[in-house]
């Protein structure tokens, strides 16, 4: 037994139980005969740091996994980092710009180099702090998105697509991010409501009879309008349609076309369609019968204006800035009078959520995956319950994005990422293989270029549940660990990331990637506000750590993360749950100075006591809570079972009940019991109690890789448990009492019983001590008690505490009176206020909350004070 320091210092203890465990591959031994269970981590990008989303989604990942350890699975947690096409091209770029140096200047091969070199020596910083918050990670088989098996498997999937029919090259209009000069999907697009305007245009009538009006909020794109469109049922328009109006400032004749997008509800009723420039438009001017290839484009790929195909775009307007342009060309709108006015609206306007420029919609080709098709299995595997969402709710959602699913746009216009394998001749003829000596063979050895793109980021990750088990290739490890048990993810990557891995899982591997699918919510600040770098109110999770320690951060995580909702971060649970893991380690250390130690056993030992008995049968029953609220992945109730049988049951009670009277029998159940907790608060709090474990004396094996407890219901005591649960209540009526009528704390007082049943009477005589000692009670007897006095009823029988002397009764009774009385009054206050629609339906949620939250403070008060009134008769 190795004695334990005085103070618990988390710093002390984390770094170097880490490093043990890492150096002797404990967190994944050999266990060929056992059985498989397998998890993944969402990699997180090579560019980023430890934010408290990741501590928790990796915290939730670690507590399956050092439970399925325990219970002797061969628990496989895949562990990588995603190279991060766009955010990893920005942060090296920036890095370049500083040095005066630009991508395009240094050419591919060269700006590719130096990504590699910046991957090597900043790429590792977030898997460095994972290790901080003791994530169990497999790093022998760490991966990497762009590591050569898996290049070679993302060639393997796009090849496969394209020959099935399922991956395709299309000119469609797509999200343009201008800065970065790429393709987006629309998941990366931030929709933002901004002050913007509308101007109400005219349209003169090709035959010069008059004018058709337009609003649009964006003007400089009237010099790609390819028609102006009218409803339908629209009568005013009848006899306008078929006809044409010529373009202000570039002359050019247009149609007037039907179609339903025309709302003759909204200003004129008649809309300009610009196809090459608007998603709604491109759209209309397919059902119009124009295609692809002939729809206008405005645009260069920075966004500025050039000349269309019809070569109608004034001189002056090519090469300037979109927002530039559209000054001029309404000046030039206004000087012609054909702008009617100028209206002042709220507008909805893309920004790219990484750019954090306004998108362009613009027509470009790309390759696209067809989404629509590989979206059904993954639709039918949730309906069919091969996939399990947890929490269930989240099922509509998956339902509704998949069976509305657009056409998958993966390339993307990058130089980091896995380069398309297509290539071309001269005559532009594409020739789709894995390998630059396929394409040619298949080219018959013509002179071939390859494909500029790169892939979407998604592409790859897609493939992460069996791309890192060696797929391609037909490996054991694949065998044994796919479809992988569970898959932790936050709700925000649901379309990113866990769906595409579904439709790519059940094309590639015939099933699903993952049997549960468990979805949690965002780390909110305290008071239930979004973090934002802007508010000033993010949580560096690694500050938490140096503060109060990993086993406290992750508790904290666990105990808040109820499912389907947001977890609302206070750093006071933080320091509570330290508190928590302090109280621990002092039970440790009381137990080693009464020569309590580990036990030589799994097995409960042999127990006479009742209060032995009746501990060995709350740590079953803390074991069979365990096991169920971990097998419905519940968190919150997982976290909290534990930790109130250690403060509680363990600390609080038994430890209490058997002070000055610790026999061999006990020291022996005493051990045993806090073996039990030491195994169960493991996946939560794995530092300490891997620290306490080894402290408590000579071990065959780390608590890492201990067995978990088995909940034999056969130790469940029928008569120990009620006579101890009988005794806390007593106790606990006694000390209530004692506090709400403010009984000095050192005051032993004589206790009376009276109506005391037989079976009472003796645990009175069993327990006499320990009632003395605990509920500060000089004598016990049976009989009345004269003058004032309180009352604590349990059960059958009534204990009278004599006050006379000891306080004030009637300036007691007056306080108790005014108390209540007040707090009644403010309980029906915050009641009426409730109940008032105006409040709840007006006044902020956080408000509304916190005065219910008050209403029930108030309420419990109001009954406190008045039970303790009805004590003193």
């Amino acid at each position: 037994m190795t004695e334990l320091p005085k103070t618990f210092d988390p710093a002390s203890i984390e770094a170097r139980w880490y490093s043990h465990w890492e150096e002797n591959g404990l967190f994944r031994p050999e266990r060929p005969d056992a059985e498989p269970w397998t998890i993944v981590n969402p990699p997180p990008n090579v560019t980023g740091s430890l934010h408290i989303g990741h501590a928790l989604d990796n915290t939730l990942q670690d507590i399956l996994t050092r439970h399925e350890r325990l219970r002797g699975k061969d628990a496989l947690w895949v562990v990588g980092t995603d190279h991060a096409g766009i955010a990893t091209q920005m942060v090296v770029e920036r890095n370049l710009e500083s040095q005066g140096l630009k991508r395009q200047e240094m050419g591919r091969e060269a700006f590719l180099e130096h990504v590699w070199e910046w991957k090597a020596q900043s790429g590792g910083q977030i898997t460095r702090q994972l290790r901080r918050l003791g994530c169990s990670m497999d790093w022998s088989r760490e991966q990497f998105t762009m590591d050569p098996h898996f290049v070679r498997a993302v060639n393997k999937v796009f090849v496969q697509l394209y020959r099935d029919g399922l991956l395709y090259r299309d000119k469609r209009l797509v999200n343009w991010d201008p800065k970065f000069g790429t393709a987006i999907s629309d998941l990366e697009v931030e929709t933002r409501e901004v002050q913007g305007k509308f101007w109400h245009l005219k349209y003169p009538l090709e035959d010069g009879s008059g004018f058709i009006h337009v609003a649009t909020t964006r003007p400089e794109t009237m010099l790609a309008d390819m028609a102006v469109a009218v409803h339908p049922n629209d009568a005013r328009y009848r006899d306008l349609v078929g006809k044409r109006v010529r373009l202000p400032i570039t002359g050019r004749l247009i149609p007037i076309i039907r179609d339903e997008h025309a709302d003759p509800e909204l200003g004129s009723g008649a809309v300009k369609i610009t196809p090459g420039h608007d998603f709604n438009d491109f759209e209309v001017g397919k059902r119009a019968g124009f295609k692809a290839v002939d729809m206008l484009n405005m645009f260069d790929g920075a966004a500025r204006v050039m000349q269309t195909q019809d070569g109608f775009v004034p001189a002056e307007l090519i090469g300037m800035d979109r927002f530039d342009a559209r000054k001029r060309v309404v000046e030039l709108l206004e000087e012609g009078g054909f702008l009617e006015r100028i209206e002042d609206k709220t507008i909805q306007l893309p920004y790219g959520d990484r750019s954090g420029v306004v998108i362009e919609p613009w027509l470009t080709d790309q390759w696209y995956v067809d989404a629509e098709t590989l979206s059904k299995p993954a639709i039918d595997a949730v309906r069919d319950g091969k996939i399990k969402v947890v929490p269930k709710t989240w099922e509509k959602t998956w339902y509704n994005w998949l069976e509305n699913i657009q056409p998958w746009c993966v390339s993307r216009q990058l130089w980091w990422g896995h380069r398309i394998p297509a290539w071309y001749d001269d005559q532009g003829n594409v020739f789709v293989a894995e390998t630059e000596e396929e394409a040619q063979r298949e080219a018959g050895n013509r002179p071939l270029r390859r494909d500029e793109d790169v892939l979407d980021t998604w592409f790859s990750s897609a493939l992460w549940p069996f791309a890192t088990l060696g797929w391609p290739d037909d490996t054991e490890l694949l065998k044994r660990h796919y479809p992988n048990d569970v898959l932790i993810s936050g709700f925000d990557i649901i379309f990113f990331w866990d769906a595409r891995m579904a439709m790519q899982g059940l094309q590639f591997m015939k099933d699903v990637p993952w049997k549960t699918l468990y979805l949690h919510g965002l780390v909110r600040d305290a008071k239930g506000q979004k973090m934002s770098k802007s508010k000033g109110n993010t949580v560096d999770p690694l500050g938490l750590i140096d503060r109060y320690g990993a086993d406290a951060l992750r508790f904290t995580l666990a105990a808040m993360e109820s499912q389907g909702r947001d977890i609302k971060l206070d750093e006071k649970r933080v320091e509570g749950y330290r508190n928590f893991a302090t109280k621990l380690w002092n039970a440790t250390r009381f137990c080693q100075a009464n020569g309590i130690g580990a036990s030589e056993t799994i097995e409960p030992p042999a127990a006479q006591l009742p209060v032995n008995r009746w501990i060995i049968g709350e740590t079953v029953k803390t074991v069979q809570a365990l096991d169920l609220a971990l097998a419905e992945l519940r968190f919150d109730e997982s976290a909290n079972t534990i930790y109130h049988f250690v403060w509680a049951t363990f600390c609080d009670w038994y430890l209490e009940l058997i002070k000055g009277a610790i026999d061999e029998e006990t020291r022996k159940v005493a051990g045993w019991v806090l073996d039990q907790i030491l195994v169960m608060l493991h996946p939560f709090m794995p530092f300490v109690t891997e620290e306490l474990w080894n402290a408590l004396g000579e071990r065959p094996y780390e608590l890492i890789l201990a067995k978990w407890p088995m909940p034999d219901a056969r130790a469940l005591d029928p008569e120990a448990g009620p006579e101890i649960d009988w005794l806390i209540r007593v106790v606990s009526g006694i000390r209530t009492a004692r506090a709400e009528l403010n009984v000095p704390p050192g005051a032993k007082l004589p206790l009376h019983v009276r109506d005391a049943a037989e079976v009472t009477q003796a645990r009175l005589q069993r327990h006499a001590a320990a009632l003395q000692r605990l509920a500060r009670i000089e004598t016990i007897s049976e009989g009345e008690a004269s003058g004032g006095a309180a009352q604590i009823v349990v059960d059958e029988a009534t204990y009278v505490l004599p006050l006379e002397g000891v306080i004030d009764i009637a300036a007691e009774k007056a306080r108790l009176q005014k108390a209540a009385e007040a707090a009644e009054k403010e309980r029906d206050s915050l009641a009426a206020r409730l109940n008032n629609p105006s409040f709840v339906e007006r006044a902020k949620p956080e408000a509304v909350e916190k005065a219910r939250a008050d209403h029930a403070e108030k309420a419990s008060d109001a009954e406190k004070y008045r039970a303790a009134l009805a004590r003193l008769g």
